[in-house]
């Protein structure tokens, strides 16, 4: 195991993952390699958010898979699947929170405004126009490298920040320690959010994930023709300005809105989605998958998570490179839920407790 954000080559085995350090900008990053060369990420420190998910792919749309363990002889062809920050500006700016782990609140809280423990807390001081927050603390605070662990088959990193205390972010009176654990292997990626209450009085939380997919060899290419399936029955109907309805008039039966019903698989054409989706259904293990597919190719990813919602974005306002990746959110909990009653219990995070939220994404290679 190494720590402090590097690794001692001296130590490391053979045939394992690697760690580098490096820079985006004056952004501290660390980059992780698979032995073979055939898995490349990169993570920014500033909200150990993902810059960059690369993977090889064989002649036939296969991952390349070495009968064993090696250095490739020739550099492998590395494929984007996430649509990330591309310099530091980017990162900085936050426009369209590319990878963003969102905590302590996913997507909006209505007006900046909630009410908890008996308080009303202000998130937006002072400001009389644009009363607009969303996603969280977690995507801008410092994060550093505490821990990693290599093998031959993947790499786990360890990631902590503690800078979520009492007068550091205004209306959130709260002390949190924030750890997020990447599992990387040779075609998934997981990751774990831990949040621990270090302060003396309850705590409104939850989490989620922004990343932005394509699966399209020719990106960017518009993602239309890509294919999408949601396993939810439910979504949840919101306002103009995209905050939930009060309480039951959130909850639409899919079966009553087919044009946003994608539990069979759909080709996205021209669908302007920024919804969030309901009542998943988990497989045997617990798990939910929302699989995007390229019917071009063949290949497909598959964001899973355990529990929550689905928040899916098909980034017709972003500022570069619009409807060139699709946002396949995995969230703990819908829009505006510091001011839902209904979600109170499943906030509230006590003192000296810890929750997780477990999600990731999975490359299905073509067979063909």
């Amino acid at each position: 195991m190494t720590g402090g954000g590097g690794t001692a080559d001296e130590h490391r085995m053979p045939y394992e993952y690697r760690i580098t350090e490096g820079r985006l900008g004056d952004e501290p990053t660390v980059t992780v390699s698979a032995p073979d060369g055939a898995v490349r990420v990169v993570l920014a420190l500033r909200g150990a958010t993902l810059l960059s998910w690369q993977v090889a792919r064989g002649a036939a749309g296969q991952l390349t898979e070495p009968a064993e363990p090696a250095v490739l002889t020739e550099p492998a062809v590395l494929t984007e699947l996430t649509d990330g920050y591309r310099d530091e500006a980017e990162l900085l700016s936050q426009d369209g929170v590319r990878a963003g782990l969102l905590a302590p609140f996913s997507n909006r809280v209505a007006d900046g405004r909630y009410h908890h423990g008996g308080r009303d807390h202000e998130l937006l001081p002072g400001r009389v126009e644009d009363r607009t927050i969303y996603h969280g603390f977690a995507r801008e605070a410092p994060f550093r490298l505490v821990a990693a662990t290599m093998t031959a088959d993947s790499a786990r990193l360890f990631l902590r920040s503690t800078s979520i205390r009492p007068g550091r972010y205004a209306g959130y009176p709260f002390a949190l320690d924030l750890d997020v654990e990447y599992t990387i292997g040779r075609r998934e990626l997981g990751i774990e959010i831990r949040a621990t209450n270090v302060g003396e009085t309850t705590a409104p939380y939850a989490s989620g994930w922004h990343p932005y997919f394509t699966v399209s060899r020719s990106h960017p290419r518009p993602i239309d023709d890509l294919v999408l399936q949601i396993p939810a029955h439910t979504l949840i109907r919101t306002d103009a300005s995209l905050i939930p309805l009060p309480g039951t008039e959130a909850l639409l039966p899919l079966d009553r809105r087919p044009d946003m019903d994608f539990r069979t698989p759909r080709r996205l054409g021209d669908a302007v989605l920024d919804a969030c989706f309901a009542d998943l259904t988990p497989g045997p293990d617990g798990r939910t998958e929302t699989v995007l597919s390229d019917p071009a190719s063949g290949d497909a990813l598959q964001v899973w998570q355990y529990g929550g919602y689905m928040h899916v974005f098909t980034g017709d306002t972003l500022a570069r490179d619009r409807r060139a990746s699709i946002a396949l959110e995995p969230v703990e909990v819908p829009t505006d839920a510091f001011n839902r009653p209904e979600h109170a219990d499943a906030l509230s995070l006590e003192p000296g407790r810890q929750r997780e939220f477990r999600f990731g994404v999975r490359y299905l290679p073509a067979t063909h």
